[in-house]
């Protein structure tokens, strides 16, 4: 993540524009609702945005044709859902591959399955399950962590299945993607909970009407996300 332009056969550079649109054009209906409804969110849908587009230009080389960095997709994920955080992330990758070279048009639907859909949904699932079990601020780290690796080993899955391995196929191939970007992304994911926890204490305190509207705080949350 990102995989580099022209890297994937055209069959499965179709195939992941076509599984990644009904998302996306699902994510667009619903931030126009998120707008409609919540006009004061438009600033914290900036930040958002901003957060996942600084987040992931921080690229380290990693698997031949790809790179490894953090995704910055939980922390709008959380607030808004993940259906918005498609859109957005469809924005994201689109910047950079036209200006930072960092992914491509051909690739855009399989970096954004991986890191706007797959990712943003696993951080929106662990922070609902969470929440009310581990805290506040477990949830959040624990929510833009996984979500991070869930968007590697959708990367790893996604080259595998274009490049299988001559002698163990799929399988063999897509441990040795996981294995090589786990390398730098284990710790990378940990760095990102942990900014991503404190980015939620810096704006609880800053605008809590806007998170209070979304359902994410309330004074419980408030409370533990000073102790950051």
């Amino acid at each position: 993540m990102h995989i580099m332009e022209g890297f994937l056969p055209l069959i499965w550079v179709i195939f992941w524009y076509a599984v990644s649109a009904p998302f996306v054009v699902y994510g667009v209906w619903k931030l126009k609702k998120v707008v409609s409804d919540h006009p004061e969110s438009k600033p914290m849908l900036a930040v958002a945005g901003a957060f996942a587009f600084v987040l992931s230009s921080l690229k380290i080389p990693s698997v031949t044709g790809s790179c490894s960095h953090p995704t910055g997709t939980g922390f709008g994920a959380i607030v808004f859902g993940p259906a918005v955080i498609s859109v957005m992330s469809v924005i994201v990758l689109l910047f950079q591959a036209l200006l930072l070279a960092h992914g491509g048009i051909t690739t855009l639907g399989a970096n954004t399955f991986s890191m706007g859909i797959v990712g943003p949904i696993v951080a929106y699932i662990v922070y609902k399950v969470l929440r009310g079990i581990a805290g506040f601020n477990i949830a959040i780290f624990a929510a833009a962590t996984l979500g991070d690796w869930a968007t590697y080993v959708t990367t790893s899955i996604q080259l595998a299945l274009a490049f299988p391995a001559p002698v163990g196929g799929i399988m063999k191939s897509f441990l040795g993607f996981a294995g090589i970007f786990a390398i730098t992304q284990v710790p990378l994911a940990i760095i990102e909970g942990l900014v991503t926890m404190l980015l939620f204490k810096y704006l609880l305190e800053l605008k809590p009407d806007v998170f209070r509207a979304f359902h994410v705080s309330d004074k419980a949350a408030l409370e533990e996300a000073k102790n950051v």
